[in-house]
């Protein structure tokens, strides 16, 4: 086999093999060559090629959302690796393993004028779960270093840089390596929890009338059948899910601001938990982060093996377990208490379903029409992506079969590298991948499409709006040159031309009857990727939606 000639690039490679590490994606550039060379003739790695350093994060960062397994990606010096940014924030914040692994100069060319350096070495801090700044010479501390970030991104679930300086000459090879690095063993204690001093807890629960459920991003079946069924038949209990949650049952409430955006101050207090549970990741939606910190519960208790965000200025107590543990404990020790608390709450919902369900039968073509026909569109069993933004706020509103996992970057909430992500994941698990955007979204990310490795069955619908509809939204928003120009940023690009020089399919809709042609044309095209662009009326979409809300009254 051939080997890089540089001994550090070697124990870098020897480590991250022996620890299992599988898929390296590699921007190209010469400083890291030396690890280039290692990875892309060791037949233990998988190895990707991709330019943008910004795409290469999130296509990574995608693989390992799938994979759960940490995915390492690797750039030349100087501000190739401040591209990896985004990326990696996002990975911190979702949980995520990710690892950066950046060739640096030696530190004797750092501020000295030379080009492309700067200041590398903790260049993540603010956002990384471990540090790892080598030196130049393989050594039993460099080792060390290795194994430490591989095993702390595994343990912590997150984002670690691994910064290694060479000098040149960079691409010299050899049959044999010349050093032989340290590989230390950790073990990674997944044996279920308990919950401690469950008495207190198990007290409080038994007296609660109003328990609320409020579920984010959420890994599709880590929450027991029983464990639902449980949670679901309780009459103190309201369990609140997002399209994130990958959570499902009858008796859940799926589109949370479809339920609470009518409220008065009087449905609020009788709506407000007296204990309310949190786990998973961060939530969508903006109206029940502003109604529990106004209404603030009595106890709050999130459960995360990790970390507690106090979300809602109100967090009693983080149980730092996995929530199937947390609910199979506690659910063994406790009771149904006598409560109309989801009665009354489950009848003001079927309510606004219907109401739902009568609206989007009278509404013109439009962003809501769209993703309404989009979703419904969808295969069972399939994987959706979703941009941030207006498409995830949408998806909010619409029901999507239990059968689909759903994903989106809510851990920045950024709208860069939501394409590069659904691509990546659609790299990292052999369902069918959909991928839904909006035109701001997508633009900002179009080198996504410079990827080599998209799957032939990946499938894009762009919703065009002309601009970033979701200020629209927002409160506030007039119609003035200088919100159309640089707030909402107006504009009248379409995929069209990316799709050609992607050597993508493309198709397009502006009205009902094209879009449900669209959508079969869509899913009947399978020789390359394929992208359906919809069009949607700009003046008119938030007007239907504002008019939505209105209607639930």
């Amino acid at each position: 086999m051939i080997y890089p000639k540089i001994a550090l690039a070697q124990s870098i490679i020897e480590i991250l093999s022996a620890k299992g590490i599988v898929n390296i994606i590699i921007s190209p550039g010469s400083r890291n060559a030396p690890l280039t060379i290692g990875f892309a003739q060791n037949p233990n790695f998988k190895c990707y090629s991709i330019a943008d350093e910004r795409c290469a994060a999130f296509f990574a960062l995608g693989i390992a959302q799938q994979t759960k397994q940490p995915t390492a990606v690797a750039c030349t010096s100087g501000s190739a690796l401040l591209n990896y940014y985004p990326a990696f924030a996002e990975a911190f914040y979702s949980q995520i393993p990710l690892i950066v692994i950046s060739a640096d100069r030696p530190q004797s060319k750092i501020d000295i004028g030379d080009g492309q350096t700067i200041r590398q070495q903790n260049v993540f801090l603010n956002h990384s779960v471990f540090n790892a700044n080598l030196t130049e010479e393989a050594s039993e501390e460099n080792d060390l270093k290795i194994n430490k970030a591989i095993e702390t991104s595994i343990l912590q679930k997150g984002p670690v840089h691994i910064n290694a300086p060479f000098e040149e000459p960079l691409y010299e090879t050899t049959d044999e390596l010349s050093i032989q690095p340290i590989i230390t063993n950790f073990i990674s204690d997944n044996s279920p929890k308990a919950i401690e001093n469950s008495e207190e807890f198990v007290s409080i629960w038994n007296k609660a009338k109003r328990k609320l459920v409020l579920v984010g991003v959420n890994e599709a079946n880590t929450i027991d059948k029983e464990i639902i069924a449980n949670l679901a038949s309780d009459p103190s209990i309201v369990v609140l899910t997002e399209t994130t949650s990958n959570l499902h049952h009858p008796n859940f409430i799926n589109s949370i601001d479809t339920l609470i955006t009518p409220f008065d101050d009087s449905d609020f207090e009788a709506f407000n938990p007296e204990v309310l549970i949190t786990f998973g990741g961060m939530v969508v939606s903006k109206r029940i982060k502003a109604f529990l910190r106004k209404y603030k519960p009595e106890h709050h208790w999130h459960i995360d093996s990790l970390r507690a965000y106090d979300t809602f200025g109100a967090l009693t107590q983080h149980f730092e377990m996995k929530p199937n543990d947390f609910f199979k404990d506690l659910l063994s020790k406790t009771s149904f208490a006598e409560s109309d608390y989801f009665e009354s709450i489950d009848s003001v919902y079927k309510e606004r379903l219907e109401k739902r369900k009568e609206y989007l039968k009278e509404i013109a073509f439009s962003d809501f029409k769209v993703f309404e026909k989009v979703i419904e569109s969808l295969p069972k069993n399939s994987q959706l992506q979703i941009s941030n933004s207006s498409a995830i706020r949408y998806a909010q509103l619409i029901d999507i079969d239990e059968s689909i996992e759903v994903f989106c970057n809510r851990g920045t909430s950024g709208i860069d590298g939501s394409t590069s992500t659904a691509i990546g994941a659609a790299v990292g698990n052999s369902k069918q991948n959909v991928f839904i955007t909006g035109d701001i979204s997508f633009l900002y990310d179009s080198n996504a499409l410079w990827n080599a490795y998209i799957p032939k069955n990946f499938k894009i619908i762009l919703v065009n709006n002309g601009g970033g509809g979701i200020f629209r939204i927002l409160p506030g928003h007039q119609e003035k040159p200088v919100f159309n120009t640089y707030f909402e940023t107006s504009h009248h690009l379409t995929a069209e031309h990316l799709a050609k020089m992607y050597h993508c399919n493309y198709f397009t809709a502006n009205d009902l009857e094209s879009l449900n042609k669209g959508i079969k044309s869509l899913y009947e095209t399978n020789d390359a990727p394929t992208i359906l662009e919809v069009f949607t009326p700009t003046n008119e979409n938030d007007v239907i939606l504002k008019q939505y809300f209105k209607n639930l009254n």
